[in-house]
Order: C-alpha cells, then structure tokens, then sequence
C-alpha cells in the first residue's frame, strides 16, 4: 500500500513539473517575443539617425531574431531538450538543405554582395530589365519593387547581380534628351535660337548644366537634332512633357516643320512620272509611258 502511494506522489509530481516547465517556457516565449518588439522598435529608432534606410531595416531585423532565438532556447532548455544533440541535428539539416536549395543560397550570397555594395536604396527608383519601379525592400534573397503600375514585383538578388541595374534617383539631377527632327530647307541656326529660347523661359530648366544643342545627322527625311536640358530629379516627368509641348508650340509658331517620313520616286531614265487626279467614278487615263530598256549597252 505504501509502495503505490509512493509511485502515485512520483507521478502527481512529475505531471506537476511537467506543466510548470510547460507553463515557464510558454513564459519565457511570451517575454520574448514583447521584447524582441521593443528592442527591433528601439533598433529602427536609435540607428534611423546615423544609417539608411536599407541599414537601419536590416538591424532592425537582426535584433529581433536574435532575441527571439535566445528566448526559444531558453524554452527548450526549460522543457529539459539537450541542447547539442539540436545543433548537431541543426547542423545536419542545414547541409542537407544547403545541397537541396542551391539557388535559395546563391540569392542569400548575392544578397549579401547588394547590401555591402549598396547600388540602391530603398525609396531609390530603379530599373532592371524592362521592370521600372521603387525599391521597397531589401531581403536576404529578393528586392521588392513597387511599379508605377502600383504592382509589387520580387526581384531575386542573384537576378540583380548578374543584371544591368540603373538606379533613376541616385544623383540629385537628370538630363532630358531630345530627340527632334526638321525639315532640310529649315534654318538650323534659327532653330538652335528657339530651342535655346524656350529652355530659357522653362523655370524647370535649370541653369547649369547649360542646355546643350547636338547637330547628329542628315536622316532620310529630316535634320535629325539633339536637344538636352537639365532639371531636378523630382521635376523630371514634369518638364519631359512642358519641354515637348513647348518646343512644338514654339516651332509651329515660327514656321518650322517637323517632317514625316517621305520618299521621292523618279524613273532611270530621269523623265518625271505623269500624275492627274481623277474623281472615283470616272476611269483614269492619261499618256502611255514607253517601257524603258535596262539591258546593258542600250540607252
């Protein structure tokens, strides 16, 4: 009898500190959580001020899994787990998901590169591909975009690293260029004056860099000309369409023509072609053209 008396006490105890180690590691993860909050929001705020955005974020993210790790230790320490047979363990599923995920850790090494070499920020304008848009965030093994569709794109950072990247808000200005075409019988010196004029009366303009004017061919069917301006890089789409609908307001008040595409046609033997107009119902006619001989040795 007072054997399983005995046994029965063990039992009740064992049960009793089960649910108390039970209830000190759900403690101890609770606690750790609301401080790994506390120290991620005191991380964001203490390092906002001598990092950037892109810094302080991954601070920020780092103080906030390491307290959250060290208070899962501590719990698992609680419920009585050894510890080195789970790094052990912990060891051996990261080889194996090393081999197993390979592009997931070339990401994570390029995303490493990223952060070290710092091409971009986040709020930086960026374009990779034929994908233009914000950067949003920068992870360990992607960047979020936000186009100005308002679509969130994901970027791998191995992606970016082997890529062309142009970053469209790293300097604090931009340079417009114009492509323009005029006619041949236009005056090109008038039109250099006119284009200098309107960039003079644009206030987005700025004025150093001066305007530059760019003589680049004699194309097909125009003059074929470069016009570039300077503007600030929050007043760039802005003065892109001020700039064009000024340059046309400007030309068509001054008689010049943009042309279209134009061809001329003419004869081997250099006689004109002969043209009438006739109206829809009536048949055309006009002089026979003779056929013209292309063997060589006649003419």
């Amino acid at each position: 009898m007072e054997e399983g008396s005995w046994i029965a006490r063990s039992v009740e105890l064992m049960t009793a500190d089960a649910v108390l180690a039970w209830v000190r590691a759900a403690i101890y993860l609770g606690v750790g959580l609301l401080l790994a909050r506390v120290v991620s929001r005191t991380l964001i705020r203490v390092a906002g001020r001598h990092l950037d955005a892109q810094q302080a974020m991954l601070v920020r993210r780092i103080g906030f899994y390491l307290v959250l790790v060290l208070a899962g230790v501590s719990a698992l320490r609680e419920l009585g787990f050894d510890l080195t047979v789970l790094l052990g363990a912990a060891g051996i599923l990261t080889v194996a998901i090393g081999f197993a995920s390979q592009t997931s850790a070339s990401n994570l090494i390029s995303g490493l590169f990223l952060i070290g070499e710092r091409p971009f920020a986040v709020g930086d304008v960026v374009r990779v591909g034929d994908v233009t848009g914000e950067v949003l965030s920068i992870d360990m093994l992607s960047v979020k975009l936000r186009t100005f569709e308002n679509l969130m794109v994901r970027v791998p950072n191995e992606t970016l690293v082997k890529s062309q990247l142009t970053n469209l808000t790293r300097f604090p200005i931009r340079r417009l260029d114009m492509q323009i075409g005029v006619a041949y019988h236009a005056d090109i010196v008038r039109v250099r004056e006119i284009l200098m004029d309107v960039a003079d009366r644009e206030p987005l303009c700025l004025e150093e860099p001066r305007p530059l004017f760019i003589f680049l061919e004699f194309g097909d069917s125009a003059l074929k000309l470069q016009f570039s301006v300077w503007a600030k890089r929050e007043n760039f789409l802005d003065l892109r369409n001020r700039m064009h609908i000024a340059v046309k307001k400007a030309f068509d008040e001054a008689g010049i023509e943009i042309p279209f595409p134009q061809r001329t046609l003419g004869s081997l033997t250099g006689a004109p072609f002969p043209v009438r107009v006739v109206s829809g119902d009536e048949p055309a006619s006009g002089p026979e053209v003779p056929p013209v001989d292309n063997t060589p040795g006649n003419s």
